[in-house]
């Protein structure tokens, strides 16, 4: 493989997974019934409305799930892993059910680090700055809500130790590890392959 082939293949990895982490965000926005005034959702808004529109106007949301978000980020990661695996010279015809099942598993891998990150950022941010009116910090306080939130109610009163991130982490970690990581080994998604079609795994 040559340098510019190589060089082409890493912009197209990285612009394709930004791209992706912005169309998944926006899914998970409206997902947790974020604030869509805030500016860092109207970002999202605005970088995925093009490709999303058209969609809208045949897939229908059902029960507050928005679908077209949910088949724009499973397109997108399919099309992405087809069109690394073919710059490769991957028999892209011959893995079509594999890449099918590799793009679910790595949408899901992405939600997990989402949450797991967004997690992170809730948490420094509850030392260094509660309560605070920022957008990033409210955005990353929508999202991590509806995780937390059936979490704190399992957990007994601990006079204001909000101990629920704790087991989040964990629940996430286990997931990646014993599911999400299992299903990628049993599909074939492993080792180099899995560093080409999904870098943020």
């Amino acid at each position: 493989m040559s340098g510019l082939t190589e060089a082409f293949i890493y912009i197209i990895q990285t612009l394709g997974q930004l791209y992706l982490l912005v169309a998944l965000l926006r899914f998970i926005l409206q997902l947790v019934r974020a604030d869509f005034y805030n500016p860092l959702c109207q970002f999202t808004v605005k970088a995925t409305q093009p490709l999303l529109a058209p969609l809208r106007r045949i897939i229908p949301s059902v029960a507050g799930i928005d679908l077209a978000g949910l088949v724009l980020v499973l397109g997108l990661q399919f099309l992405l892993i087809v069109v690394l695996l073919s710059l490769t010279r991957f028999p892209v015809m011959q893995l079509l059910p594999q890449i099918l099942i590799w793009t679910l598993i790595i949408v899901a891998g992405l939600v997990l680090k989402i949450f797991f990150f967004a997690l992170i950022v809730s948490v420094i941010l509850s030392w260094i700055a509660p309560g605070s009116h920022n957008p990033g910090a409210q955005l990353t306080q929508q999202i991590c809500e509806p995780l937390l939130a059936p979490i704190r109610n399992l957990l007994p009163n601990l006079g204001g130790l909000d101990i629920s991130p704790i087991f989040a982490f964990i629940a996430i970690n286990l997931l990646e590890r014993f599911v999400i990581g299992n299903l990628a080994i049993s599909t074939g998604l492993v080792g180099p392959l899995r560093a080409l079609v999904s870098p943020f795994l």
